[in-house]
């Protein structure tokens, strides 16, 4: 095919990541050959990481759906969507009938960042309203206690952190969880910055940094604590930050509760390196970015808190360069309001006890279960408990493109559209950029959009003047309040926008909107960092890899054994390359073994999002629970113990 017969098309990733790339699609007689990035957006600046720059291999997979399955004894059977949507639709009114909306569970999560899917939340409320989940698994901690401190949880411009002096990366790896931050650090310190890592996980932004820290799993609050102490004992705190601040006093006396050798001890690092870190802190303006690991613990809104008040006390709260950035609101433009989410919803269950939750309601129980973008077998703790949950239900429904975990377990699976043929608008939870996500090319046939689903269906249930407008006017809608800001549907076509609500500085001027317009300082804490068993001496962490988004792995990338990585003097009897079970209290997977002497001993490393099917989940060895704030998911803290294999 030449080159005058290429259309090159617009659209942006919709995929779980703070990127947000915009995407230049190349397009050759209706098929997508190439993908690169956008060169006119702001933060993409031309390339893509190199999950969607492999993307091609996943929209072209053999394996994708193009037609509804309903399961009939043991396999599925491909029927029409017509049977499809008149099976679903009569057994939804039957059960809303007989037990009320409270019987129906829609579960929707990251899968896709799309706004439009909000239209979906929409739907089943109207129906019902119907049980939702609570919580959230991503970044529910982190967001509970920054909205607890400061009021909100957005974040200064990406680009401020080229106005700092010093750049904290706090449990952040951006290699793998935001290349495009990684020209801006690298800018950063060619203008002289100087760029701190902190991170039990040794990787590859150890190289890049001019000072690294290892703390032990979870010692992130006392490490916070002991810089804290040194801030006050040599008066590098800000002298007005009481008057700003709420509980200063009682933050004082916290942090000196201690000594600094026991914080630098229940950190599991030297005296001299929270000193080390002190000084470069203490030589500012100085940003801290905050990865999501952390918060993924029992304490984990503790732990943001607690270095949300080290950013408050040391001055760097509401001044260029400074700042905790933990979250871009990435909804914080669109307007949303048609859907009132929990403050109408008969019964929530938290998102990161799913399984057990579904097992367990009553008055109604759960009859039915529909998701929307969303792999919870592969990616919710205890994978057994939500796979048994699923299966066991009257209906469930899942919508994807392929025949995931999650959608083994269905009833009924409907093929969705991918994000080449999707249309949506997207904002970004790592920087304040707005996109319009345009189909470059069309569906497969037999495939049918989220919202073309929810279309047809209220159709069926007497919805079909509330969900009869096209995808356009919901646009419109969802824009609603920033249109006459120029961040309207037309300006989107133009190109990203940057939203208009968003500061460039947050909390300028140290204005704060909590109700006393102050920075609410934690005071009371725990640090005591969890202490695996004598049995099981090894902490579980899961970890995104540049390979997969989520639990969406390209075909033919998961081929034998999950790999798990630890310190060779943490699996003593064990050679490099051997297999070995990984066993927690409530399950085991089989793994070939990885050596990697950069790591602590006390830790076991294994990619993030393996599907349970082949045994390489390893949040089939998590047990469900909840963060101590916001329903995060409790990930990072579950022991394990390697054993032989095969015995």
């Amino acid at each position: 095919m030449s080159a005058e017969n290429t259309q090159h098309k617009q659209t942006a990733c919709n995929r779980d990541c703070p990127d947000v790339c915009g995407i230049v699609a190349a397009v050759e007689d209706g098929r997508v050959v190439r993908l690169q990035g956008d060169p006119q957006h702001p933060v993409t600046k031309g390339f893509l990481c190199h999950r969607t720059s492999r993307f091609l291999q996943r929209q072209y997979d053999p394996e994708r759906l193009t037609s509804p399955l309903i399961r009939r004894g043991s396999d599925f059977e491909p029927i029409s969507w017509g049977e499809a949507f008149d099976t679903i639709a009569d057994r939804m009114l039957r059960i809303r009938d007989e037990s009320g909306g409270a019987a129906i569970l829609h579960y929707r999560c990251g899968g896709s960042l799309g706004i439009v899917k909000h239209v979906t939340d929409y739907f089943f409320e109207r129906f019902g309203p119907v049980t939702i989940k609570s919580g959230d698994i991503c970044s529910g901690a982190g967001e509970a206690a920054q909205m607890e401190d400061f009021g909100d949880g957005d974040c200064s411009d990406l680009f401020d952190v080229l106005n700092s002096k010093t750049i904290v990366l706090w449990g952040k790896n951006p290699y793998v969880g935001q290349v495009h931050l990684l020209p801006i650090l690298k800018e950063a310190k060619r203008n002289g910055a100087r760029l701190v890592l902190i991170d039990p996980v040794y990787h590859r932004t150890a190289g890049l940094s001019d000072l690294y820290l290892q703390p032990r799993p979870g010692g992130d609050m006392a490490l916070a604590l002991g810089v804290a102490q040194v801030f006050f004992e040599r008066g590098w705190h800000d002298p007005a930050a009481a008057s700003y601040c709420n509980h200063f006093d009682d933050f004082r006396s916290l942090a000196f509760s201690r000594s600094l050798a026991e914080w630098a001890g229940l950190a599991d690092v030297g005296v001299d390196e929270v000193q080390s870190f002190a000084e470069a802190y203490a030589d500012g303006p100085s940003s801290i970015l905050a990865g999501w690991g952390m918060q993924r613990r029992g304490k984990g809104a503790a732990a943001i808190r607690s270095i949300d008040a080290l950013g408050a006390i040391s001055g760097n709260m509401g001044v260029s360069g400074g700042g905790v950035s933990f979250y871009f609101k990435r909804r914080g433009a669109f307007d949303l309001s048609f859907a009132r989410g929990e403050a109408v919803a008969p019964r929530t269950i938290p998102e990161s006890l799913l399984g057990p939750g579904i097992l367990e309601a009553t008055a109604p129980p759960i009859r039915m279960v529909w998701v929307t973008a969303a792999n919870p077998v592969a990616m919710l703790p205890e994978s057994q408990t939500v796979q048994q949950a699923l299966k066991s239900r009257e209906l469930t429904v899942v919508v994807d493109s392929f025949l995931t975990d999650t959608a083994r377990c269905a009833h009924i699976v409907l093929p969705t559209t991918t994000m080449l043929e999707e249309d949506d608008l997207v904002g970004s939870y790592g920087h304040h950029w707005l996109a319009e996500v345009r189909p470059v090319v069309s569906p497969p046939a037999g495939v049918k959009s989220d919202y073309e689903i929810s279309r047809e269906l209220a159709r069926r249930v007497g919805l079909d003047d509330e969900f009869s407008c096209n995808v356009e006017t919901w646009k419109r809608r969802l824009l609603g309040n920033v249109a006459n800001k120029g961040a309207s549907l037309d300006d989107l076509r133009r190109g990203p926008v940057r939203n208009p609500l968003a500061g460039q500085i947050i909390f300028e001027d140290r204005k704060f909107p909590t109700p006393t317009g102050r920075v609410n300082l934690i005071r009371h804490v725990d640090p005591e960092p969890p202490q695996p068993p004598p049995d099981r001496p090894l902490l579980l962490m899961a970890l995104s890899t540049e390979k997969s988004q989520g639990s969406q792995w390209v075909h033919g990338a998961l081929d034998g054994p999950a790999v798990a990585t630890v310190h060779p003097d943490s699996a003593a009897g064990f050679g490099e390359g051997d297999l070995a079970r990984v066993q927690s209290e409530i399950g085991e997977l089989t793994v070939r073994l990885q050596f990697d002497s950069r790591q602590r001993r006390d830790v076991l490393l294994m990619p993030k999002g393996g599907h349970f099917r082949d045994g390489r989940c390893a949040n089939a060895l998590v047990s469900a629970a909840q963060t101590d704030s916001g329903g995060g998911a409790v990930y990072y803290d579950t022991p394990v113990r390697l054993l032989p294999a095969g015995k």
